[in-house]
Order: structure tokens, then C-alpha cells, then sequence
């Protein structure tokens, strides 16, 4: 399941449970559309807390999204997880389309605070990490 929200900073988006490569390529169309409608400059807060490790062929199409993000624009994304393997797999992700040096992760059973911190990021600039 994914979901794609519009918010002052930019977008919200969940991905949760297993999303199969036909629902992650909807999303991708789903953001070509709505990414035309926002300035450079925006922010992605990304909620990632039930999601379930995914496959190959679904982590090509969420790096062909992130590469759309950032050619739109995007200034600074958060993610926010559960999970150690999740976590791992998409740092790896980030760093092989070149988002991890605007993209923050924090572990939302370690962070109570995970929400407040991760809409700071992407608005104003603060960095989570430090």
C-alpha cells in the first residue's frame, strides 16, 4: 500500500506492508503527476514504518521515483522506519542514486519524538542527526 499526501512543505508519503511491483509502478505515476504541481525547493517526509523488505525488480522502480524526485526538485527527505533490514536496504538505495546526502532516517522505535524531528528536517532544516 502507498499513499501520496500534499502538505505546505511538499509531500507525505506512506509506504506500507508489501507493495508488489504494479502498486510501486502506480506510485511512480501517481508522483510523475503530482511532482509538476510543486516548486524546486520542496521537501518528502516518508513514512516507512510497516513496510516489508522489497523485492529487486520493486527497488528499481523506487530508485527510478527517487531520481524523479530529486530532478523535480526535492530539497531534503526524511524516512521514517522500523526495522533494521528495512532500514539497511534503503540507505543502500539512497546512496546508489546519489538522495542520501539530502535524506535522513530515523528509527521510529528509538525516536519517540520521530514526527516532530522528521517534519523539522524537511522544512526547516534541521538536521535530525545532529
Amino acid at each position: 500500500m502507498y499513499k501520496i499526501e500534499k502538505k505546505p512543505w511538499g509531500l507525505e508519503l506512506t509506504f506500507a506492508d508489501l507493495v508488489p511491483k504494479q502498486e510501486m509502478q502506480a506510485w511512480l505515476e501517481e508522483s510523475k503527476n503530482v511532482l509538476k504541481t510543486l516548486k524546486p525547493g520542496f521537501g518528502v517526509f516518508v513514512d516507512m514504518r510497516t513496510l516489508k523488505p522489497i523485492a529487486v525488480d520493486v527497488q528499481a522502480v523506487m530508485q527510478e521515483g527517487q531520481n524523479l524526485f530529486k530532478a523535480q526538485g526535492m530539497a531534503r527527505s526524511v524516512v521514517i522506519l522500523a526495522g533494521s533490514i528495512v532500514t539497511l536496504q534503503f540507505k543502500r538505495i539512497a546512496k546508489e542514486t546519489g538522495i542520501y546526502e539530502w535524506e535522513r532516517y530515523l528509527d521510529s522505535s528509538a525516536v519517540p519524538t520521530w514526527k516532530d524531528k522528521g517534519i523539522a528536517w524537511v522544512r526547516d532544516k534541521i538536521d535530525p542527526d545532529k
